[in-house]
């Protein structure tokens, strides 16, 4: 009977549930978006009550519009939005304020005085990470500073932390479950990597009760059992991880080395990196992959910060556009960049420059610009940053990678896939499907219930869309060239 695998996908806009049948078809997909907050700003928030409306009528509408009964799921796998931060009442199940968003900037201040008292490396070390206004610990810290009489709820054990897969966990179980795997736990600011747990001296520096933690899981496994009120019978919970690991999953880089690249607003890298956490010398982060059977894979992450927004900017700020989908035909209307060099800082330039109050800069221009230069030189921008991030990895690994699996709406633009693919002397290679993270998800769902018998297994469900090969030629090295003179221009 169990022939299909639930998929909730729990994203920063959008509630998605899709489902997934046993060669790894994508079966049906909901979607429902729901409301960004902007009170202050810098300050991003959801209403976390929302998020579960949201992604229950998701997962009530797929089984409805394929016709499929629940007693036909074998399990469900959740990944979600990382770092974003649900506190709530244990008794009422209430949200006690807004869920605050991984993108906030409110705490920065806060992170900034922990650095001067010199407590960045120790974090580091720990956990991985960059003492950030990013990770979940110090989101937490400011809801209960901030809104009267919390300190004494959470100090009395009446108040629960969780990531989205949390709360969507505590929601589902009808508040048996207060858990998160070990991917999720790993961008908190507040878990050990390395002995994978809870950090005493970091919930002690945060001034957060313990007794707040969920409970820590593996991301394959039996793990929790689901229950909506219409469901005859209970569903397994079998998998579980964030966006970013899933989509790692989703691709199965499964070996140290193997390398993945998600194309969004920001572009997404991470590198497997195997049974080693590799502490980076370029401020990548280091993070925690996956959990199955007992064992802890790592990977390395680093991210540019502008990447499909590049193209978003030239439609609604330079408006050479008027869909994002025509970049591709302007850039090919011309042979080269022409001369011009797009530094696509926007927001700060991320690793391995880190500098915030880096601006952006088009150069190169002559009576001979035209458009379409400027078009083809925003996407070769995005392929630089990628690759740039991507060496840097390498470096810290010392793992050489041979390909580069690319998913993300960005990836469908075929020029910019081979630009990365010269650019990186390295086959980039698409999948078929575009819904990786989901995909990847219902395969750590699929492994923890037995649905599928291994990861080898999964091997011949992953299916080649195109591949790109490198073209390296003099046009390239040229293009690096003047990349790397002019973007000295724009770093203070």
């Amino acid at each position: 009977m169990n022939k299909y695998i639930l998929s909730i996908d729990a994203g920063t806009t959008s509630s998605r549930a899709l489902i997934f049948d046993k060669s790894g078809k994508e079966i049906g997909k909901v979607q429902h978006e729901f409301t960004q907050y902007f009170p202050k700003e810098g300050w991003v928030e959801h209403n976390a009550t929302e998020i579960w409306i949201s992604q229950k009528l998701a997962i009530q509408e797929v089984l409805s519009l394929t016709g499929i009964s629940i007693n036909e799921i074998a399990s469900i796998g959740i990944t979600n939005q990382r770092e974003t931060t649900v506190v709530w009442n244990k008794n009422t199940g209430e949200p006690v304020y807004n869920a605050i968003v991984w993108q906030d900037r409110r705490t920065a201040e806060f992170c900034k005085g922990l650095k001067n008292q010199g407590m960045e490396p120790m974090i580091s070390e720990k956990t991985g990470l960059l003492l950030d206004p990013y990770f979940s610990g110090s989101k937490i810290r400011w809801i209960l500073e901030n809104i009267p009489n919390l300190r004494a709820k959470a100090a009395a054990g009446e108040l629960l932390f969780g990531t989205v897969d949390t709360w969507l966990i505590w929601k589902l179980t009808n508040g048996k479950n207060h858990i998160t795997d070990s991917s999720n736990a790993s961008r908190t600011m507040l878990f050990d990597i390395h002995k994978n747990q809870w950090d005493d001296d970091l919930i002690e520096l945060l001034e957060i009760p313990k007794v707040m933690l969920p409970k820590i899981v593996s991301s394959s496994g039996f793990l929790a059992e689901a229950r909506l009120e219409e469901w005859e019978k209970a569903i397994p919970i079998c998998g579980i991880a964030g966006d970013q690991q899933a989509a790692l999953f989703g691709q199965l880089c499964f070996q140290a080395g193997d390398v993945k690249n998600t194309y969004g607003t920001g572009c997404f890298c991470m590198m497997n990196t195997g049974t080693k956490a590799v502490a980076s010398k370029n401020k990548m982060l280091t993070t925690i992959a996956w959990e199955i059977n007992g064992k802890i894979e790592y990977a390395l992450e680093g991210s540019v910060f502008i990447g499909g927004a590049l193209i978003q900017w030239l439609r609604d700020g330079l408006e050479i556009i008027s869909k994002t989908e025509e970049i591709e035909n302007l850039a090919r209307s011309v042979d080269d960049n022409g001369g011009v060099t797009f530094i696509s800082s926007l927001t700060g330039i991320g690793a391995p420059y880190w500098d915030p109050e880096a601006k952006g800069g088009i150069f190169g221009i002559t009576r001979g610009t035209k458009k379409g230069h400027i078009a083809r030189a925003a996407l070769e921008a995005i392929a630089i940053r990628s690759a740039e991030i991507i060496n840097e990895m390498q470096k810290d690994s010392g793992d050489k990678f041979s390909t580069l699996k690319v998913d993300g709406g960005a990836s469908m633009n075929e020029l910019l896939m081979q630009i990365q693919a010269n650019i990186l002397s390295t086959i980039v290679i698409r999948p078929k499907t575009t819904e990786i993270t989901a995909q990847g998800i219902a395969f750590l769902a699929g492994l923890g219930c037995g649905f599928w018998k291994s990861q080898e297994s999964l091997k011949s469900l992953w299916i080649k869309d195109k591949e790109f090969v490198p073209n390296t030629d003099e046009q390239n090295q040229k293009m690096l060239n003047l990349w790397n003179k002019r973007i000295e221009k724009i770093l203070q």
